[in-house]
């Protein structure tokens, strides 16, 4: 069992940046692949990034590649995510998630957190 837990969303103008981070519980961290995930009003939830269990392997949604960097520290059983030049089309509730097969589907994540909001302003 892990559960997560997001912090870092908040309100930015566009060309701004931000970090989100994501707490887990439990002693298991290390042996998940994570992701980020968003979901924008009235839209689907869509994949951001995903990182391997060592962290030695990362992929990105061509929307944020380059401007997105997503991390991991398993000391800290912490993921993160760096946000920069936001844009507004940016803006959704972001979701961490962490999975053993990792991917870029929702259903290749078992575990999700709560969520946090992103705005961001033109």
């Amino acid at each position: 069992q892990v559960q997560l837990v997001e912090s870092g969303g908040g309100l930015v103008q566009a060309g701004g940046s931000l970090r989100l981070s994501c707490a887990a519980s439990g002693r298991t961290f290390s042996r998940y692949n994570m992701g980020w995930f968003r979901q924008a009003p009235g839209k689907e939830r869509e994949f951001v990034a995903t990182i391997s269990w060592s962290g030695d392997n990362t992929y990105y949604a061509d929307s944020v590649k380059g401007r997105f960097t997503i991390s991991r520290d398993n000391a800290k059983n912490t993921e993160y995510l760096q946000m920069n030049s936001l844009k507004p089309e940016d803006t959704a509730v972001y979701y961490c998630a962490a999975g053993g097969i990792g991917g870029i589907r929702t259903s290749d994540y078992g575990y999700w957190g709560q969520g946090t909001q992103v705005t961001v302003s033109s």
